[in-house]
């Protein structure tokens, strides 16, 4: 069970510290909660945030608090409300500049390479640009040597129990469509990458 091997201390600081070289913020969680706790911290109240579809954030409860507990204004939340297409669909693009997005990704590489794989696309434009704000839950499991490694664990991992999850859920499968990689962030403060020493996610 290779993909499920939380990663240790030392690694843990060193892919720290990459990301850190590479404009990514790095917090350290001990667990789910913890980690939870620091992302509601980072949130002031009443802000705008678009929480992206996530087995991480759902494990922890963290969708939940942001689309029910009232103290944001959720995206999402406001998206599902509206009945027409038309409607739903122009919030959906309006939704791609938000000031907070929150979820998670799928490989960490150890000298900073972030890697997240989508079906749709549909939290790329956020993560990489539109969104003021980007806050990353990350399981430690996700560290991975280098990018052939992260691919690997992408194809052999994380797409199987995404595509199975689809299937269950909505009937219909997943796919490996479009790929980002962060090399560098050069807008400062902007990611927040939380690692959780525990196993969150895919």
């Amino acid at each position: 069970m290779k993909w499920l091997k939380l990663a240790d201390n030392k690694t843990i600081e060193k892919t720290a510290n990459a990301l850190r070289g590479r404009g990514i913020e790095v917090i350290i969680a001990n667990n789910g909660k913890e980690a939870g706790e620091k992302v509601l911290e980072l949130i002031p109240a009443g802000s705008e945030v678009m929480d992206v579809s996530s087995t991480t954030l759902n494990e922890i409860g963290l969708s939940k608090e942001i689309q029910e507990s009232g103290r944001y204004a959720s995206i999402n939340k406001k998206i599902m409300s509206v009945d027409q297409k038309e409607m739903r669909n122009a919030m959906r693009r309006m939704s791609a500049a938000v000031e907070y997005v929150v979820g998670s990704v799928h490989a960490v590489t150890e000298d900073g390479k972030v890697v997240v794989v989508s079906n749709s696309g549909s939290q790329l434009p956020p993560y990489a640009f539109s969104a003021t704000n980007v806050i990353w839950v990350v399981g430690t499991q996700k560290i991975v040597k280098n990018l052939d490694e992260a691919f690997e664990r992408i194809k052999e991992h994380t797409f199987p129990l995404e595509d199975a999850r689809m299937k269950k859920v909505y009937g219909m499968g997943s796919g490996i469509n479009k790929i980002l990689i962060f090399e560098k962030e050069i807008m400062p403060n902007r990611i927040k990458l939380i690692f959780v020493k525990e196993k969150l996610g895919f």
